[in-house]
């Protein structure tokens, strides 16, 4: 079958085109809006909590000699978790965390997690979930990690890390919504952090081929007949001056 390039397959195309980018533009201005409309402070949820660390009393803390058994060290910190000084070391075998005043490793079980969670909040946790790997709530973090829901006004749920102890993000209904028009907005429908894939590199070659065509069918929908209005400007006598 012989396809005929004439003006009337563009301007078919051209319509059904940009309807669908049409489309697309609607959501990116809808998106924008609700997005710039929301409350950032309410939105949050970006970063873990800014808890303020308290002092350790380093007099009665062991020594690393006695974990010369991890095998090369290659991170090392010393910090608390829920108020329980702790060495934070990272060797050829992994994380580990140590209770830095008796020594006893420290696994971050469902009590820890929640309790780290619930560090400086008044909110009430219902709910602990271990996730072997991230959501799209915690899509920013890597590794296991705990998810605590709790009960408030915006649902709130906070992820800590179950390698680390380390309360990573907390996320609320505010910020989900924000999450679901940002996903609109760059069109990263799986993975919701990138405007660097293929279907809005699509959408950005159909907006070219629209432009392209758009010029094409304009100068295509003229006819000299429409210009004969600046034939007869020309032909129009001008009216000699008058005498004074």
């Amino acid at each position: 079958m012989r396809v005929r390039l004439s003006p009337l397959l563009f301007r078919r195309i051209h319509k059904w085109v940009g309807l669908i980018v049409g489309l697309q533009f609607v959501l990116w201005a809808l998106s924008g809006s609700i997005m710039a409309l929301l409350d950032a402070d309410a939105v949050g949820g970006h970063d873990g909590a800014a808890i303020q660390a308290s002092p350790i009393a380093t007099a009665r803390l062991m020594t690393l000699d006695k974990q010369t058994a991890l095998g090369p060290v290659s991170g090392f910190e010393l910090r608390s978790i829920a108020g329980v000084p702790v060495y934070e070391i990272v060797s050829t075998s992994g994380t580990r965390l140590i209770n830095a005043a008796t020594g006893v490793p420290i696994s971050v079980d469902l009590e820890l997690a929640t309790r780290v969670a619930a560090h400086g909040t008044a909110s009430r946790p219902i709910r602990a979930t271990l996730l072997q790997k991230p959501n799209l709530e915690a899509r920013d973090h890597a590794g296991p990690m705990w998810r605590i829901d709790f009960d408030d006004a915006e649902e709130s749920s906070a992820y800590v890390s179950a390698t680390t102890g380390r309360h990573l993000v907390t996320r609320g209904d505010t910020w989900r919504t924000w999450d679901f028009f940002w996903m609109l907005h760059n069109m990263d429908y799986v993975n919701r952090v990138s405007f660097n894939h293929p279907l809005i590199v699509i959408v950005a070659f159909c907006v070219l081929w629209l432009s392209g065509t758009g010029f094409y069918l304009l100068f295509k929908s003229f006819r000299k007949s429409d210009f004969r209005w600046l034939r007869r400007m020309k032909r129009q006598p001008t009216a000699p001056p008058s005498a004074i």
